[in-house]
């Protein structure tokens, strides 16, 4: 081989050495921050925020988009976020098969079971008939003609306009109230301090299920499921995440949460209004043992223990 064939080869391999040492730099930059999409749904701003804190104690920097649903997914499939907590399912279904279909979006695990999600009613109009969602439509004097949903663009507010849509259970004269989360329960929560009637979007988790007492209507299981709207809420990524930033997959295949946390964090943001990360750093404190699960086998951003570092990390941090 002539001299100037050597150096190009030698050029040539220093070209692609830095290359490759440039790529895995800028994949190694790009898992160092993580960003997540909160649909303003209290919780998932709950579940976001016990996820962020633990993921700063472990050094990692966090992004938290308020986004709705479908740019929620939209999103996920261009890699615009990284991660989405509040896949609730069968509802969304319409909304994200397209992007499991296509590998877009890759679902990780269920992070929450035995949700609940559908049409109810406070517990006298529930005595007083309303049973089911079969029955809405006899009383639509007393509703109003009015079924109160959420934000707009929710699956669940889809799922009432559709039977509205199509008259199913004769709810053709019916109007969808779109407001939010808040807004929706502040008109419940009116409605019952005054004995009036009024049909909306439940579920549970939520302290709406104390705060109130309400009773969830049978018959729309084509709409919401079977089992009142039973649900399973799961994690959500772009696609290939968990294998390009492995530390934080592992963690993620790993975190699970109970009805009883999110209840917790809820009553403290909704009823106590504590601002979601404190409320996440105070639950943490108060229940430590979950790290052990959710971060085995799991290290720091810079590769040290990472349940003593979260340790230390709340320990020091003002609530």
């Amino acid at each position: 081989m002539s001299m100037n064939k050597r150096k190009t080869s030698k050029t040539l391999m220093t070209a692609v050495g830095l290359s490759s040492m440039v790529a895995f730099s800028a994949a190694a930059n790009q898992c160092e921050t993580v960003r997540f999409s909160d649909i303003g749904w209290t919780d998932v701003t709950s579940t976001t925020a016990i996820t962020t804190e633990v993921l700063k104690g472990m050094g990692y920097e966090t992004q938290t988009d308020l986004l709705s649903l479908p740019v929620t997914f939209s999103s996920l499939a261009s890699g615009d976020i990284d991660v989405f907590l509040g896949n609730w399912m069968p509802t969304q279904t319409g909304d994200i098969k397209k992007y499991l279909d296509d590998g877009s979006i890759d679902s990780v695990r269920a992070n929450l079971t035995g949700a609940k999600y559908t049409l109810a009613v406070p517990k006298y109009v529930y005595d007083a008939g309303v049973t089911s969602v079969a029955d809405i439509a006899k009383y639509a004097d007393k509703f109003d003609s009015r079924i109160y949903g959420i934000e707009p663009g929710n699956d669940g507010n889809r799922q009432i306009q559709k039977m509205i849509d199509t008259d199913d259970f004769n709810l053709g004269d019916f109007r969808l109230i779109e407001s939010s989360e808040a807004g929706m329960v502040s008109q419940v929560s009116r409605a019952v301090r005054r004995d009036k009637w009024v049909a909306f979007l439940g579920w549970a988790p939520h302290p709406m299920n104390s705060n109130f007492d309400m009773k969830y209507l049978s018959g729309a299981d084509e709409y919401f499921g079977p089992n009142y709207g039973g649900a399973t809420v799961h994690t959500n990524v772009r696609s290939g995440y968990v294998e390009q930033c492995s530390n934080v997959g592992q963690m993620l295949e790993q975190l699970e949460f109970s009805l009883k946390m999110e209840n917790e964090m809820m009553g403290k943001i909704l009823n106590d209004g504590e601002k979601p990360q404190a409320a996440a750093r105070e639950w943490l404190r108060n229940n430590p043992s979950v790290l052990n699960k959710w971060l085995n086998g799991v290290t720091t951003v810079d590769g040290e223990n990472a349940v003593e570092a979260v340790t230390e990390y709340l320990n020091k941090t003002e609530a």
